[in-house]
């Protein structure tokens, strides 16, 4: 057979040797380890190309194709969480036969976990120690621009909703808590322009859906290594249910009380 394939198209050969497990025999239950979070980082890369024509698509005004972004996005999220239902198959003793063999690597680790929380607009904490050079310049990059929900505010102001100034040259802060101006021009567009309230129930989608993985996710690890440190350095289920119940879009969820 000649010319392109199945196979050599999507790199199968390359894709299937990447899987390399370090315990002994070894443990039947490391290959899964593996392959689920070899899958997540697919996802995550793929939201994050997502994310990217989201927000040109946002800041060009066209609000169509943003829709169908951000639902796209908040598809793949339901997928991670069901994946977490295959990784609970493998109980505590399973998991443990090979969990020394991780050493002190981490999930805490993902650098692209960590860019998908920056693009979306949570820039405080970023264990950037964490990462290697190459890792910590594209969060860097990320933090020198517009988060999804600053490309939000632009699609709105061009919407002709105006948003202050301030809101619009904002590409390096953190979210720390709603913004009453901006609530008040929320509530006005929810009420007077229905497509623009359609693409922010789409956000609280996304936003539920990222506050559902992380909450599955605490679960899953409490249900197999308990209260213990997690790999890496970190405190474990305590370090990963402090993450819990924080929107990524406070406005959004704020705006609520004021109908």
């Amino acid at each position: 057979m000649s010319g392109l394939t199945y196979g050599s198209y999507l790199k199968i050969p390359q894709l299937l040797a990447l899987q390399e497990p370090l315990s002994d025999g070894p443990e039947h239950d490391e290959m899964l380890f593996i392959v689920i979070h070899q899958t997540y980082e697919l996802w995550f890369k793929q939201m994050l190309h997502e994310l990217t024509a989201t927000q040109s698509a946002l800041e060009s005004n066209d609000l169509y194709r943003s829709l169908a972004l951000v639902g796209r996005i908040r598809t793949i999220l339901k997928t991670l969480v069901s994946q977490v239902d295959i990784l609970e198959t493998m109980t505590p003793l399973q998991f443990n036969s090979f969990r020394a063999r991780l050493e002190s690597s981490s999930g805490f680790q993902s650098a692209q976990f960590r860019e998908f929380e920056a693009v979306l607009g949570r820039r405080e904490g970023i264990p950037v120690d964490q990462l290697d050079p190459d890792q910590r310049r594209r969060i860097d990059a990320v933090l020198a621009r517009r988060s999804l929900w600053g490309s939000t505010l632009v699609l709105l102001n061009a919407r002709g909703h105006a948003v202050p100034e301030r809101r619009l040259a904002d590409t390096t802060s953190t979210i720390v808590g709603a913004d009453d101006q901006v609530q008040y021009i929320l509530a006005d567009a929810y009420r007077n322009d229905n497509e623009l309230a359609l693409l922010f129930e789409r956000l609280v989608d996304l936003d539920e859906g990222v506050q559902e993985w992380r909450y599955r996710h605490v679960k899953m690890v409490e249900r197999t290594i308990g209260n213990k440190s997690g790999t890496g350095g970190s405190s474990g289920v305590g370090y990963l249910a402090s993450t819990l119940f924080n929107p990524v879009f406070p406005d959004l969820w704020a705006v609520r009380n004021r109908f």
